[in-house]
């Protein structure tokens, strides 16, 4: 009879099954098993989940630290930060990204860069609270005519629909003023001041109420008229045609806060004044100050904010408008909101609509105000 061993394995060893032999060597040296390829692996989700974070941040600190305005960086940040709305809408993108690559820690802070851009996007998208004002109504048109191209019919009918106490145009050519009159503007607002040029350089203002030209603002590169008028019942306005140039490249960028620091603050309670000092003796006099027109720039734009601080508000920020595009509908690129109406804070918003303007890459601006 024979007898099958059940092993050859060391004495006392019947019963036991041998262990498997660990091939990998460099498995069993890597910390938690893992082999050198996970290891990069890791690395590399690392990288994209801190990467995302980090370039979202950028942003956001360019965008809180007032970019525009920091001198030898401002022609960099002041086209980019026009597209803020957009960026702010991407944020959650490397939140997401971090979560996939399981990257707590990347997410948080990705999370916290999406709060700061939405906390300077979203109040735009909030009808904000209006001041007691019981005052007479004014009510504001302006648009941008794209070289005087814009279509007549469509901003007499604006004027008609919108009962516009006054009219801000720009880009307004001598050809363009022809037309437009001859399609019934003229009968609608019979007096204006008007500083006309060929190109985007030229602006007026059209009202139902007679009109005092005031001095031209000292060397802005565009035309932008200031005159003042009287509502029924005493109340007197200044309003000033709003166009300075794009800051587009290092000259144009210097004009452009040259131009816009030119126009006067909005009442006694601003913190500076603009360059002609005016703006007290205009509220001690009971003058109410707007600004109309296409600034070329966002609220995003540090220099657009500054001259806001000096006493005024943005009327579709108050009525929750702020983030309806008002140029480059229909284009390749992301349109903007760079037409705006610039109101005496302590003026309440009443209305703000935003219509379509054929022949123009710009949409024209309504808004009707309280005085107070």
């Amino acid at each position: 009879m024979s007898e099958t061993s059940g092993g050859s394995g060391p004495p006392g060893g019947e019963g036991r099954r041998s262990r498997p032999v660990i091939r990998d060597e460099a498995a069993r040296a890597m910390p938690g098993g893992l082999t050198s390829g996970n290891a990069r692996g890791g690395r590399w989700r690392g990288w994209v989940a801190w990467g995302g974070a980090a370039a979202w941040g950028a942003y956001a600190l360019m965008r809180w630290t007032d970019g525009d305005r920091v001198p030898g960086f401002g022609i960099f940040a002041a086209p980019v930060l026009a597209v803020t709305p957009y960026v702010a809408a991407t944020a959650p993108i490397p939140i997401v990204a971090a979560l996939v690559l399981r990257r707590p820690r990347a997410a948080v802070a990705a999370g916290l860069v999406a709060a700061g851009l939405l906390a300077a996007v979203v109040p735009r998208a909030v009808p904000g609270g209006e001041p007691a004002a019981h005052g007479p109504e004014l009510r504001v048109l302006t648009a941008n005519l794209m070289f005087g191209q814009g279509s007549p019919a469509r901003i007499v009918d604006l004027v008609k629909r919108t009962d516009a106490d006054v009219l801000s145009l720009q880009e307004l050519t001598p050809e363009a003023v022809t037309r437009y009159e001859n399609a019934g503007l003229a009968k609608l607002l019979p007096y204006k001041v008007t500083d006309t040029r060929w190109g985007a350089a030229g602006s007026g203002l059209y009202s139902k109420y007679p009109l005092r030209a005031l001095p031209p603002l000292p060397k802005t590169q565009m035309a932008m008229p200031s005159a003042e008028f009287t509502l029924p019942g005493g109340r007197r306005v200044q309003i000033t045609a709003v166009h300075p140039v794009p800051p587009i490249n290092a000259e144009s960028l210097g004009d452009w806060k040259r131009d816009l620091g030119e126009l006067p603050s909005g009442n006694t309670f601003s913190s500076a004044s603009a360059g002609t000092g005016s703006a007290s003796a205009a509220s001690l006099n009971g003058v109410t100050r707007v600004l109309a027109g296409d600034f070329n720039a966002t609220l995003d734009h540090a220099t657009l904010r500054r001259l806001i601080g000096r006493g005024y508000a943005d009327a579709a920020d108050r009525a929750g408008e702020g983030l309806v595009p008002t140029w480059g509908l229909g284009q390749p690129r992301p349109p903007l909101t760079i037409d705006h109406v610039l109101l005496d804070r302590r003026c309440a918003v009443r209305a703000v609509k935003i219509y379509d303007l054929p022949g123009s890459d710009h949409r024209a601006l309504f808004a009707r105000l309280q005085l107070p």
